[in-house]
């Protein structure tokens, strides 16, 4: 059986794009979950400063199963680590480069995606045992920003910028060396019952699985 590493490796690799559902409930979490793999999005986080948020990747973690990968953002702590194991969760999230954290998720066999935005802190994420280096804000990031943090890290360092992302990202960044992006706001709202629209989420699917992001990936 494939390992949470080679699940997500293979989930990115078909679609290098995370849905962030940021503030969602759990009565609001299957259909939203259902929609997004319909669309061919099936990397989904859901923050932990929604309501409820353990219930809801629990849900999304049995739905999906086999589907799509499922785990928690705005991971600060390494209880919080363990309760999303628990859930079934097997990605954690962070806005910071907390080593206690990536190296506990490490421990346990889930997927390392801390928040970064220097050379010293993705340097220390990835001595920790991080998989993908999350760039946030990444409204702070231009694609120079990016070109030059990417100049000094291994080469098969993987990247996705998160923060302020939006359908345009993809042409402004397209000649950068990011591996993916990670999308909140612009595509999904709490209290609506699906993400922003069919149209959108195939849109920035397909413009995933084509851009230029993905022939960049190292």
């Amino acid at each position: 059986m494939p390992t949470h590493h080679e699940q997500f490796d293979a989930a990115f690799a078909a679609c290098p794009l995370i849905a962030i559902l940021r503030g969602i409930k759990p009565d609001e979490a299957e259909a939203i979950g259902e929609a997004l793999v319909h669309a061919g999005i099936n990397i989904i986080e859901v923050p932990l400063n929604s309501p409820d948020p353990f219930e809801s990747i629990a849900r999304l973690a049995k739905l999906l199963a086999g589907r799509a990968i499922v785990g928690a953002g705005t991971v600060l702590r390494r209880s919080e680590v363990d309760r999303v194991a628990d859930c079934g969760g097997t990605l954690i999230v962070s806005p910071n480069a907390n080593t206690d954290v990536i190296a506990h998720t490490k421990f346990l066999g889930l997927v390392s995606a801390p928040g970064v935005l220097t050379p010293t802190e993705a340097f220390s994420a990835l001595d920790s045992g991080a998989n993908i280096l999350k760039l946030f804000p990444g409204e702070l990031m231009p694609p120079a920003g990016v070109k030059a943090i990417s100049a000094v890290l291994p080469r098969e360092t993987r990247m996705v910028l998160v923060g302020g992302v939006t359908e345009t990202s993809f042409s402004a960044y397209c000649d950068t060396p990011l591996a993916g992006f990670g999308f909140g706001s612009s595509l999904f709202k709490p209290g609506k019952r699906r993400p922003k629209s069919r149209q959108r989420r195939k849109a920035l699917s397909k413009r995933g699985k084509t851009s230029q992001v993905t022939r960049l990936r190292l």
